[in-house]
């Protein structure tokens, strides 16, 4: 099994001086995905949490349309990642489209079934702050290379579960199936994430109607247009004790209103 970085000796210049260090950087695998042993995708990831990414974008997007059972699917750590799923249904990619932003996902906007949220869920301003601190502080990977996003879901109360890699699409994806095999509800979840909000995952998001998405960043005109739809609530800009709330402000209270 692969590790999540890798150590490597580099030349670290300060002003006029120079010297040799090691320096720890994030490694990136290729993974090849086969249903029944023929390719159907392939993409680059961190290579941890290998099979709740799977989960997460099979499950996500509907790409088997038929039986499949997680527990069997088979992964070897060769060069490349190669999983297989043995599956009884059809398989289709025919619509998939190449996300946007470093290291795209895949997603297929077709097949994602979303419904208006009609939950009554709500936190505390300033608690969401903190939670997106203890966040931040848990992005251990990030904190070693700098080159990685983070995402998180949670109850409000505490971390439920991290995943780092280095897409932003591949952290939410590995957040969705970790709770997709843990048996984890999306009901009063907040699913927390360290990049820019584009209209892929907040769909994701919206899709299993996850009711807060938090970021550091902001969210792209297209995905404030589908958290409306979806009553999804935006939170951008989630840096100390402020926030920016876009859409649904109604689960984010302020006892100063």
């Amino acid at each position: 099994m692969f590790t999540d970085t890798i150590t490597k000796e580099i030349t670290k210049i300060e002003g006029k001086n120079s010297q040799r260090i090691n320096d720890i950087i994030a490694l990136e695998k290729r993974i090849r995905i086969a249903v029944n042993g023929s390719e159907v995708m392939s993409l680059y990831c961190t290579p941890i949490m290998v099979k709740e990414l799977v989960v997460g974008i099979f499950m996500t997007e509907g790409i088997i349309q038929g039986s499949w059972c997680a527990d069997r699917i088979n992964i070897k750590y060769e060069e490349d990642v190669v999983v297989d799923i043995p599956a009884d249904g059809k398989v289709t990619t025919d619509d998939a489209v190449i996300t946007s932003g470093c290291i795209g996902g895949i997603t297929f906007p077709k097949r994602l079934k979303i419904q208006r949220a009609t939950d009554n869920y709500s936190i505390d301003a300033q608690k969401l702050c903190n939670l997106f601190r203890v966040f931040q502080d848990a992005s251990t990977l990030y904190k070693s290379t700098g080159c990685v996003h983070s995402a998180a879901i949670s109850d409000g109360e505490e971390i439920l579960c991290l995943a780092e890699d280095i897409g932003r699409h591949n952290a939410v994806d590995k957040i969705i199936g970790y709770a997709l095999l843990e048996g984890i509800s999306f009901d009063n979840k907040i699913m927390l994430a360290s990049g820019r909000l584009s209209s892929e995952i907040v769909a994701k998001c919206a899709k299993w109607q996850i009711p807060i998405v938090a970021s550091r960043t902001s969210p792209t005109s297209l995905a404030v247009e589908i958290a409306e739809s979806a009553n999804v609530t935006v939170a951008g800009f989630v840096r100390g004790r402020r926030l920016n709330v876009y859409t649904a402000p109604q689960r984010i209270i302020n006892p100063q209103d």
